[in-house]
């Protein structure tokens, strides 16, 4: 195997499919057509300085010695990471199945049955064992979800107050988070020690941690109505698998609920992936940030899935939003989801009893040997005084590979978990030097603190125990969807390209999967190696000269960069700046970050072209220049274009004080032909999951690197158990966010190496401009720039069709299920159009096959104008076409069942169906279901 392998069968067309393409769109080669598409002005004529292409083989191997100078140690340490047994069942077949990770965004419900369903059940599960009304369908992490609760009960409390009051005893992460969050808002945190300290006089909101830091178990009720009797709403940080056992936070009276699901069965990954929740009371739900899935029905009147709500989508509401969040941990949250539904409420209350029955003995040993342990309920946590000796015990504990936490010089935390056994606390005990208990000891929980309520009652919890009955339901769930193993996912904006097997295989490794992200660094010297080096890389690839990982998702990345904006001018005495110039062609989640990061909003006109208006950005940098704190601006633009005045733009804004911030977003169109940190750009985020390979998992995992040039460097994410120190905000709960699948974009890098990844570029411009040259005579592009061209994405415009037919863009999004096709993006950023990007990856044959759908549709669209089929009974309107509806009985329609189902150029033998017809949205959200029905509302 050669190393340039790799880049030919990550990259679809090969130099014949090229050759071919390159004619159509009538240029001699893809150099020449970049030279064309790409302005001078911007331009990088270099070669990028990265290692030589790796082969697959050899890509392995380097990563293997960088996970062998990592150390699987047994963590005790606690503070929200546990070790848990991921089911081998769940693990092959859902977080190593392309049918899931391969998977989007469930936008298009109709083919999203399997995960909606899955989502659904990590709803129930989050609601059941909270006691509150209504969850969403994940969250980045813990600390992520903890100041979204924040937010949320600023909004919800009638107090007046701005102070926020947060338990001394929350996980310490948690609280660099929302202080974090806080401040640009206005928002006073006070952490209280709630066991001794009075709460304020005044507060908007309550956070407690439960069981605490420390593992202590309190009985919250009289903090929850001292509370509520000021008007501020309370949030409990709960231990999913602790509220098995433990009274639920809605039955004392809890307004939110927040915290993480990675102890069901989702490795540690030093800091994530990992899905947090957020659960709310009833009343709550439609503040609710991040998405929320509810069951709505079809054409025929049958249950379906669906995201609800959706027009409270973040990015739909953009400087009105509540919060910058717009994805989700899909895939987690699938995994945890599956944990509840593998085990059941009988096997999760078995794993939470031998957890806590770990924790009682191994209190009772150290109690036994003279050792002060803290007396106080606890669940799997204890906290032991060992004056002056704590070091020594957590070092003699590593000499037996045994990790513990240092509280402090005097005290030693050490948490139990599923995977806890009886040598685990013999170790623990020998560091110690008291000796080991033998037998069993009353593990009883205290009466009061006992949770004596039902949970996990649907029958999905109580039916697939067997790994038979897992394997396949699993199975069935997945043939309900559309993913990359399938076919094409021609979204705008959403680059949905090759996630190889090599770059995935490293992220099951357990010297990767099982680390904690407060290791001691001799522990993780082969995981800081590898993320520094792609922290290189990328600097490299985007031209700037710093980036940080930390940001788990493109929202935190997008944060990050104006929080460094914001401080950089703080630091040069200039506070006042806090205007953020953004196009209105924008991603919606930049007008949410400028607003979380306490900037205003001033929108800048774009032409009849997409460009930025640069008349209308002057008069808008001659408005507000004494206060411009930056603008951001998508590059190529979210119009799918390469703007003349991006250089320009640039200049103006430093002129005036401002930065730059250019989305990261369309990088796929940039990498190897020009570099923002060179064109004039200050920070940028990157989606990995969009340039660099990281799946998408039906919604997330996600990582938003933020990169940076040299004068923004020191305001970079700080460490979360450092941010108070350092005075850099911390954006997720753990140093290098979700660290477990950094594997991924570095094996693509290092596989792909500068010459195969500035190929990859120019084949996805020429996809794209393949596709727009061969539909524009049926459908026509929206935008241009240089000589006609696009850049790696193109918007075909409907309305005109509307117009004349009545046939809408919706029709059209589910027609091509019919025809074996995810929808490209619809009504983004123009309403009635379709972006369509298809990325390096796909190959000729099936850009053809997209292109003749899209033809063969515009047919179709011909017979409902010229009237041969009705405007409300035609292939479009009723489509997509259930194998149901086609092999009814009955067929009323003006045109045969063959059109319905096999529709031009549609391989009969591998046809994929749709499990329901078009999902009704609007009953969903005026009927708003949030967890899982009963088996009855299916029954036909």
């Amino acid at each position: 195997m050669t190393a340039e392998q790799f880049a030919t069968r990550h990259i679809g067309p090969g130099p014949d499919d090229e050759r071919r393409m390159l004619e159509v769109v009538g240029h001699h080669s893809i150099d020449e057509l970049m030279d064309a598409a790409i302005p001078e002005v911007i331009r990088w004529h270099g070669t990028l300085d990265l290692p030589q292409a790796a082969t697959e083989a050899e890509a392995l191997a380097e990563l293997r010695a960088l996970a062998a100078r990592n150390t699987v140690a047994v963590s005790m340490i606690g503070l929200g990471y546990h070790g848990t047994h991921t089911p081998a069942v769940i693990r092959r077949n859902v977080l190593e199945d392309p049918a899931w990770y391969t998977a989007y965004t469930p936008y298009q419900p109709e083919i999203s049955q399997g995960r909606l369903e899955a989502l659904l059940n990590f709803q129930t599960m989050v609601t059941d064992l909270t006691g509150l009304a209504t969850a969403n369908a994940s969250m980045l992490d813990e600390g992520t979800a903890a100041a979204e609760a924040m937010t949320l009960a600023r909004r919800a409390s009638k107090s007046k107050s701005r102070v926020y009051v947060v338990d001394a005893d929350a996980l310490p992460q948690t609280i660099a988070v929302i202080t974090s969050r806080a401040e640009p808002l206005g928002i006073d945190v006070r952490v209280v020690d709630v066991d001794r300290d009075e709460l304020p006089g005044e507060f908007f909101g309550l956070h407690l941690q439960y069981p605490g830091a420390s593992g202590a178990v309190r009985d919250h009720t009289s903090l929850v109505e001292a509370a509520h009797a000021v008007g501020a709403l309370v949030t409990v940080a709960a231990d999913l698998l602790a509220l098995t056992l433990l009274r639920a936070p809605g039955e004392i009276g809890a307004d939110i609920a927040a915290g993480t699901t990675q102890r069901f069965g989702v490795p540690m990954g030093f800091g994530g992936p990992h899905a947090g929740y957020l659960a709310v009371r009833s009343g709550l739900e439609r503040m609710l940030p991040g998405r929320l899935v509810g069951v709505s029905r079809d054409a025929d009147g049958n249950p379906a899935y669906r995201l609800a709500l959706q027009t409270r989508e973040q990015h739909i509401r953009r400087e009105k939003a509540t919060s910058n969040i717009c994805t989700a941990q899909v895939l987690l949250a699938v995994m945890a989801g599956m944990y509840a539904v593998y085990h059941g409420p009988d096997g999760l209350r078995d794993i939470a009893t031998r957890t806590h029955a770990m924790a009682a003995r191994l209190a009772a040993g150290l109690r036994a040997g003279g050792v002060d342990v803290a007396d106080v309920a606890f669940f799997d946590t204890v906290t032991a005084h060992v004056p002056g000796g704590a070091e020594r015990v957590v070092a003699a504990a590593a000499q037996r590979g045994v990790n513990l936490r240092l509280v402090d010089a005097d005290r030693v935390g050490v948490s139990c978990d599923e995977t806890t056994t009886d040598a685990h606390l013999r170790a623990v005990w020998e560091a110690f030097e008291v000796p080991a208990l033998d037998g069993t000891v009353d593990a009883a929980l205290p009466a009061a603190l006992t949770r004596d309520s039902d949970f996990l009652t649907h029958p999905v919890f109580r039916s697939h125990h067997s790994e038979t009955a897992m394997l396949r339901y699993l199975r069935r769930l997945s043939d309900f969807d559309y993913a990359l193993d399938r076919g094409m996912i021609p979204l705008g904006s959403c680059t949905m390209k090759l996630n190889a097997t090599t770059e995935m295989e490293p992220v099951s490794w357990a010297e990767f999967a099982n680390i904690h992200p407060f290791a001691p660094d001799a522990q993780t010297v082969g995981y800081r190696e590898m993320i520094g080096q792609l922290e290189s890389w990328l600097a490299e690839v985007t031209g700037y000269d710093a980036v940080s990982v930390q940001p788990n998702a493109g929202s935190q990345g997008e944060l990050a960069g104006l929080l460094a904006i914001r401080s950089y001018h703080a630091s040069r005495g200039e506070s006042h700046r806090d205007v953020c110039l953004i196009p209105s062609s924008a991603h919606g989640t930049n007008a949410a970050s400028a607003v979380m990061a306490g900037m205003r909003v001033v929108v800048v006109a774009c032409d009849d072209n997409g460009n930025v208006d640069l008349v209308d950005l002057d008069a808008k940098i001659d408005k507000h220049r004494d206060a411009l704190a930056g603008i951001m601006v998508t590059y190529p633009s979210t119009h799918g274009v390469y703007e003349t005045g991006i250089a320009s733009l640039c200049a103006k804004v430093h002129d005036a004080g401002g930065q730059v911030y250019v989305d990261g977003a369309n990088l796929n169109a940039l990498v190897g032909f020009a570099k923002p940190g060179r064109f004039g750009a200050d920070v940028s985020h990157l989606n990995l999951h969009k340039t660099f390979c990281i799946p998408h998992g039906g919604g997330g995992p996600g990582v938003g690197p933020v990169a940076v040039r040299a004068h923004l460097a020191p305001f970079l994410p700080g460490d979360p158990l450092g941010a108070h120190a350092d005075a850099t905000p911390a954006i997720s709960a753990a140093k290098y966010g979700s660290a477990g699948i950094l594997p991924i974009p570095w094996a693509y890098l290092r596989m792909m190496g500068a010459e195969g990844l500035t190929r990859a570029t120019g084949v996805a411009v020429l996809a794209a401009n393949y596709v727009a040259a061969r539909l524009r005579g049926h459908f026509p592009v929206l935008y241009a720039g240089n000589k006609g061209l696009v850049a790696h994405e193109c918007i075909l415009d409907l309305r005109p069709l509307t117009k004349a037919t009545g046939v809408s863009v919706d029709d059209v999004a589910k027609r091509l299920i019919d025809y074996g096709f995810h929808a490209p993006t619809m009504s983004f950023p123009v309403a009635g159009t379709l972006m369509v990007e298809p990325t390096e990856s796909e190959d000729l044959a099936e850009l053809d096959r997209f292109c003749d759908a899209m033809i063969a549709i515009r047919a179709e669209i011909e017979q409902v104008g010229s009237g041969a089929w009705p405007l409300g009974d035609n292939p479009l309107a009723n489509a997509p076409h259930t194998a149901a509806m086609v092999s009814g009985d009955d067929w009323a329609h003006p045109y045969p069942r063959s059109v319905g189902a096999y529709p031009a150029g549609v391989d009969r033998a591998g046809k994929y169906w749709p499990p329901v017809r078009r999902v009704d949205g609007a009953y969903g959200d005026r009927n708003l279901v949030c967890s899982c029905p009963s088996p009855e509302a299916f029954e036909d």
